[in-house]
C-alpha cells in the first residue's frame, strides 16, 4: 500500500461539513477545521491531571510514523485484513436487517474507517462526529443529521470499546438530547470489537489488532482527534479538529479502506457475546490493576490493543502490559515502547492482548 497523490477536499467553513482526504461519497465529517497551537505532550498531561484543563481543549502535534513503525502497520494490515473485513461485513449484515434504511454516524476518529467501509457495503449515508468524555456528543452535528434523515435510521458506530467509557458517554448524551428535543435517537453503540460488554451490537469480543488502530490522521482522512475549546469553537459550530494537509504525501486513508473493502467477501460466523461476562472481566481487571500498581484514576488504565496504542501515541505512558510478547498483534506496541523508552511487562494472565497505564504525575 503506497500513498497516492490526490486533490484534497476543500476545508469546511465554520459549520459546514467536509470530507477530509476521503472521497466525499464515503464520509461527511461534521467537524470544524480550526487552528490551535499545539501543547507539548508532557505539559498537556500535567494540565489534564491537575484539572486545570480538559483534554479536549488541547492537542499535541501529531508526528508521522517512523519507517519501522510504518512497516509494522503494513504487516498488521496484511495479517489482519481478512479478519477485520469479515467483522465489518458481519456488522453490515446486521445493519441490513434493520427496517427503514440506515444513516451511519461514526465516532471520529477510530470509528471513521469502519463507517466508511459500512457505508460502502450498505450504500448508506455516513457522517463522522465528535464525542468527548465528560462533554458528550456534538449536538450541533446531531441536529444537522436530523434535519436530513429520520431519527430511527441513525446508528452510531465505532471501532472498539476499551472500558466502555465512550459507549456510556454516548448513551447518556443521547438520552439527554432525546429528553430535551424528543428526537428519539437510539444511543446504542455498534462496534467491531467490544472488549467490555458496553456495545449494543458487536462482531467480536476478541482483543485483536484492528489495523487502522496502528495509525492516526494518515488512516483517518487527515483529521486530528476532536477539539472542544471555546477559543476556536463557538456555540453554533461543530466540534473542532485539525486538518493535517501537510501529511497528504503520506496519507493512506483511501488506500486502506480500498484494500479492506476489496477483502469484504465473507462475514464472520455469528458467535454469541456474553456482555455480562465481559463487564465482569473488565471490572476484575481494573480492580487487579489498582491493587497491583496503586493507580489512583481509572482513566489512566487503558485495556485493549487499540487503547494501549492511543496511550503510546498521545499521552505520557507509565508502562505497557502484554499477554504474549511474541504475538504479532502487539508488535507495533513494542516498537512504540522502544522508540519512547516505555517499559513493557509481560503478564500471561492478562485478560486482554495488551493494556497500557498512563503515568500519574504528582501535584
Amino acid at each position: 500500500m503506497t500513498p497516492e497523490p490526490r486533490e484534497l477536499a476543500s476545508v469546511a467553513s465554520p459549520s459546514h461539513p467536509f470530507s477530509g482526504s476521503y472521497d466525499p461519497a464515503d464520509v461527511t465529517f461534521l467537524l470544524k477545521p480550526v487552528r490551535l497551537a499545539p501543547t507539548p505532550v508532557a505539559e498537556k498531561e500535567r494540565l489534564i491531571q491537575s484539572g486545570a484543563r480538559h483534554y479536549s481543549e488541547m492537542i499535541s502535534a501529531e508526528k508521522l510514523p517512523s519507517a519501522a513503525y510504518l512497516e509494522v502497520f503494513r504487516r498488521a494490515l496484511a495479517r489482519n485484513k481478512a479478519r477485520f473485513a469479515a467483522d465489518v461485513l458481519t456488522l453490515a449484515a446486521r445493519l441490513a436487517e434493520r427496517p427503514g434504511g440506515v444513516t451511519l454516524v461514526s465516532l471520529a476518529r477510530a470509528g471513521t474507517p469502519v463507517g466508511v467501509l459500512l457505508a460502502r457495503a450498505l450504500h448508506a449515508p455516513h457522517y463522522s462526529v465528535s464525542i468527548i468524555r465528560d462533554r458528550g456528543i456534538d449536538e450541533v452535528a446531531l441536529r444537522f443529521i436530523l434535519e436530513r434523515h429520520p431519527a430511527a435510521s441513525v446508528v452510531f458506530v465505532d471501532g472498539w470499546t476499551g472500558k466502555g467509557v465512550i459507549a456510556r458517554e454516548l448513551a447518556k448524551a443521547v438520552a439527554a438530547f432525546n429528553a430535551r428535543t424528543g428526537a428519539g435517537l437510539d444511543g446504542g453503540l455498534w462496534a467491531v470489537a467490544d472488549l467490555c460488554g458496553a456495545a449494543a451490537v458487536a462482531a467480536t469480543a476478541d482483543d485483536y489488532l484492528i489495523p487502522s488502530a496502528v495509525l492516526g490522521a494518515t488512516v483517518s482522512g487527515l483529521v486530528s482527534r476532536s477539539i472542544l475549546n471555546a477559543d476556536v469553537v463557538g456555540p453554533g459550530d461543530f466540534h473542532g479538529c485539525l486538518f493535517l494537509r501537510e501529511f497528504a504525501p503520506h496519507d493512506l486513508s483511501r488506500a486502506f479502506v480500498d484494500e479492506v473493502f476489496a477483502a469484504m467477501t465473507t462475514p464472520t460466523p455469528p458467535a454469541p457475546i456474553d456482555a455480562a461476562g465481559l463487564r465482569q472481566r473488565s471490572a476484575a481487571f481494573l480492580a487487579a490493576v489498582r491493587d497491583r500498581t496503586g493507580v489512583r484514576d481509572e482513566n489512566h488504565v487503558k485495556p485493549g490493543i487499540g487503547e494501549a496504542t492511543r496511550v503510546l501515541l498521545r499521552r505520557v505512558p507509565d508502562r505497557v502490559l502484554v499477554r504474549d510478547q511474541a504475538s504479532p498483534d502487539v508488535e507495533h506496541l513494542l516498537v512504540l515502547a522502544r522508540e519512547k523508552g516505555v517499559p513493557v511487562e509481560v503478564d500471561a494472565g492478562l485478560p486482554y492482548a495488551a493494556a497500557a497505564l498512563i503515568k500519574e504525575l504528582d501535584g
